[in-house]
C-alpha cells in the first residue's frame, strides 16, 4: 500500500514529506505515528510521484525476449551485449565512443581518473546535485570545489566556475540537472582558457541537446547512469562513460576493469565497474524507444507549464531542449504545496531537500551556511511533481487542480521572479 504521510509529522521525525510503502520498516513507523496522533489520517497515492511499470509492459516481449537470450548464451559480463550497446549509445549521441560501467558514480570517477587526475587536483561542480556527483570526485583523491548555480536553469554558474580557479584546478563537472542542459558555451571558453578538463554529469540528461548537439558530446568526457528511474533506465543499476577521445576511451576501459590489458596481465591499479549482458540488453531495448518516451515527457511537461500559475515553473534557456527528467515547481511555502497535494493523494519529491555544502557528512569542505545564496534558496523552495511516461493527461490534470489549491505565492517572493517557458 502506498500512502501519503503529511509534511509535518515527517519533518518532525526526519522523513522526506511525500507517498511512502508501509512494507518499509521507517515507513511503518510513520504510519504507526500519524495513527497514534490521530492527527493525519493516512492518505493513499492515486498518483505517484514515479511509476516503472507502464514502461515495462509496453516493453515486456521485448525485455523479456532479450533477458532469454543473454541468459541462453552464458555470457554475463561484457560480451556482446555489452559491446552492442555501446556502440548503439554512441551512435545515437553522436559520439565515438562509450564504455559501459557500474553505475553512474563510477563512469564520473572513470572520467576523472582515465585524464590522469587525482590527489592534489581540484575539481569544481555544484552542491545542488546528488551527492554521488562529489563521491565521485573525492573517490579519485581529487578534491571538490563547490560554486554557486544559474537562478533560471539551476545548473552550474559559469561566473562562479570562472571566479573558483585556482592553480590546482584540473577540472569542471557540469551537472545537467533535471535534464536542462548547463551553459557549455561559456564552459567550454573557460576550460579552453584554462586548460581544464570539461566533464558533463549526464545522469539525468539522456536524450538532451544544446545547440543541436546531444549533451553527452558538449565536453571532453561525459558520465551517464542507467539508474532504473533515469530516462533511460536499466532493471537495475548500470553507467556509461561517454567521449570522442581514443586514448581516454581505452583508458577506461582499462580502468573498469582492474586495469587490465588482457587476462590476467594488468597494466594499472584500476577498480571493478562492469555493465552485465542482461543490463546491456534491456538497455538496447529501451534505447530504441528513449526518443519517443522523451517526446512524452516534454508533451506531459508542457501541458503542466500552460496551467500552473501560482508556482514558479522550470524555464528552458533558449538553444536548449530539455530532456524533463523530473519536473521541479518553486513555491513560497513548500510544506503547505507539498500537505496540499498529499491530501489529493499526489506524489512528490525534493530534488534535493539539503544542498551537498551543507550535508553533514562533507562540513570538512568548509562552507558555512549562505556560501552558496542561490543554491540555498532554490533548495527551500523547489518540489519534484510527477514526470514520466505513462502518466496520463488526465493525471497532469488533477495534480494541477491540487497545486492551484495552494496558497498563492506573494508578490514579492523570489517564487515569482522566473517566468516559465518548457
Amino acid at each position: 500500500m502506498i500512502v501519503a504521510v503529511p509534511a509535518g509529522l515527517l519533518t518532525s521525525k526526519g522523513y522526506t514529506p511525500t507517498g511512502f510503502d508501509l512494507t518499509q520498516t521507517p515507513c511503518l513507523e510513520a504510519a504507526s505515528l500519524c495513527v497514534q496522533t490521530a492527527r493525519w489520517p493516512l492518505v493513499p497515492i492515486t498518483i505517484p510521484f514515479n511509476d516503472l511499470r507502464p514502461v515495462l509492459r509496453e516493453l515486456e516481449t521485448e525485455i523479456l525476449d532479450a533477458t532469454e537470450r543473454v541468459l541462453r548464451s552464458g555470457w554475463m559480463i561484457l560480451g556482446p551485449e555489452v559491446e552492442a550497446f555501446e556502440a548503439a549509445f554512441a551512435e545515437f549521441l553522436g559520439s565515438e565512443y562509450a564504455v559501459g560501467v557500474a553505475n553512474g558514480t563510477d563512469a564520473i570517477e572513470l572520467a576523472l581518473r582515465g585524464a590522469g587526475f587525482g590527489p592534489g587536483d581540484e575539481v569544481i561542480t555544484v552542491a545542488h546535485t546528488a551527492v554521488a556527483t562529489v563521491c565521485a570526485i573525492e573517490r579519485t583523491g581529487a578534491h571538490p570545489v563547490l560554486v554557486d548555480i544559474d537562478p533560471c536553469s539551476y545548473t552550474i554558474d559559469p561566473v562562479a566556475v570562472e571566479a573558483a580557479i585556482t592553480s590546482r584546478t584540473a577540472a569542471i563537472v557540469a551537472v545537467h540537472l533535471y535534464g536542462h542542459p548547463a551553459d557549455m558555451s561559456a564552459l567550454r571558453q573557460i576550460a579552453t582558457r584554462h586548460r581544464l578538463l570539461l566533464v558533463e554529469d549526464c545522469a539525468q540528461a539522456h536524450g538532451a541537446r544544446q545547440s543541436g548537439r546531444m549533451a553527452g558530446t558538449l565536453g571532453d568526457v561525459a558520465a551517464f547512469s542507467f539508474y532504473p528511474t533515469k530516462n533511460l533506465g536499466a532493471c537495475g543499476d548500470g553507467g556509461a562513460v561517454v567521449t570522442s577521445n581514443a586514448t581516454l576511451a581505452e583508458r577506461i576501459r582499462r580502468l573498469r576493469n582492474y586495469g587490465q590489458t588482457s587476462r590476467y596481465e594488468h597494466a594499472e591499479r584500476g577498480i571493478n565497474s562492469r555493465l552485465d549482458e542482461v543490463q546491456a540488453a534491456i538497455l538496447r531495448v529501451k534505447l530504441a524507444r528513449l526518443p519517443a518516451h522523451n517526446a512524452e515527457r516534454a508533451q506531459l511537461a508542457k501541458r503542466y507549464s500552460q496551467q500552473l500559475t501560482n508556482v514558479t515553473a522550470p524555464t528552458v534557456q533558449p538553444g536548449n531542449e530539455h530532456a524533463w527528467h523530473l519536473y521541479v515547481v518553486r513555491h513560497h511555502d513548500r510544506a503547505a504545496l507539498i500537505a496540499t497535494l498529499s491530501k489529493a493523494g499526489v506524489g512528490t519529491l525534493i530534488h534535493y531537500p539539503r544542498p551537498v555544502h551543507l550535508q553533514s557528512a562533507y562540513a570538512d569542505l568548509g562552507y558555512a551556511e549562505g556560501s552558496l545564496p542561490v543554491t540555498e534558496a532554490t533548495c527551500r523552495e523547489i518540489l519534484s511533481l510527477p514526470l514520466y511516461p505513462g502518466l496520463t493527461n488526465a493525471q497532469v490534470d488533477r495534480v494541477c487542480e491540487s497545486v492551484m489549491s495552494a496558497p498563492p505565492p506573494p508578490s514579492t517572493s523570489s517564487s515569482s521572479l522566473h517566468p516559465s517557458s518548457p
